[in-house]
């Protein structure tokens, strides 16, 4: 944990306070405080980072997110490639650590509100530069508070139909403060049953981008 840490949790307790749609019911069966962000974080200098889009129901109720049949998915890839790692080498966050109601998609403006201290949290307490998205939420996150430019390679990368093998590299601008560096984004479909689309193909996607990343 850096010096920030504890700035970056209290920041993101005092948004939380207030915020409408959080899934207090949820929060209260696991007995969980509502306001505590859920983060998986991960070694600082874990080369790829897993980016999703908020935690479900199964993460209030362990406290760590990419722990439902979306995370499963993606621990069981990592896990049949490294049975000894199984995801503590990575780095894991969201666009909003907090549950909503219905499991609906975080409003643009929640996203707004929350963006400057994730962001943080990626650039600072991480220090790599490959970051897996998951979902079309958690890839155009990347364009808040960002230049037209990177908005619109993003935008133009996602209608591409070749969205899922290539990869997008953009120049992030941090916060106010926070130093912005290189990033480059490698998307996948949200790994969510729910997805039916794309579910039973995720494993070998994730493998593929993996492959990738580890030939570097």
């Amino acid at each position: 944990m850096s010096d920030r840490q504890p700035f970056i949790n209290a920041g993101l307790r005092a948004l939380a306070q207030n915020l409408e749609g959080v899934d207090r019911s949820a929060y209260a069966a696991a007995g969980r405080d509502p306001c505590e962000p859920i983060f998986g974080l991960g070694p600082k200098h874990a080369k790829i980072a897993f980016f999703g889009r908020d935690p479900g129901r199964e993460e209030v109720n362990v406290g760590l997110p990419f722990v439902g049949a979306g995370g499963r998915q993606i621990r069981n890839v990592l896990h049949a490639r490294d049975p000894d790692m199984a995801g503590d080498a990575y780095f894991w966050a969201n666009t909003v650590p907090y549950k909503p109601i219905g499991n609906k998609a975080w409003s643009m403006s929640v996203k707004r509100q929350f963006q400057p201290l994730v962001a943080e949290v990626l650039l600072t307490q991480w220090h790599g530069d490959n970051v897996i998205t998951l979902g079309r939420e958690a890839f155009f996150w990347f364009a808040l508070a960002q230049s037209k430019a990177v908005g619109q390679a993003i935008k133009t990368h996602w209608e591409s139909a070749d969205r899922f093998t290539k990869s997008l590299p953009i120049e992030y601008q941090g916060p106010t403060a926070v130093a912005g560096r290189t990033l480059t984004l490698h998307p996948l479909p949200h790994p969510s049953p729910l997805n039916a689309v794309w579910f039973k193909r995720f494993p070998n996607l994730l493998a593929d981008r993996l492959d990738a990343l580890e030939r570097r």
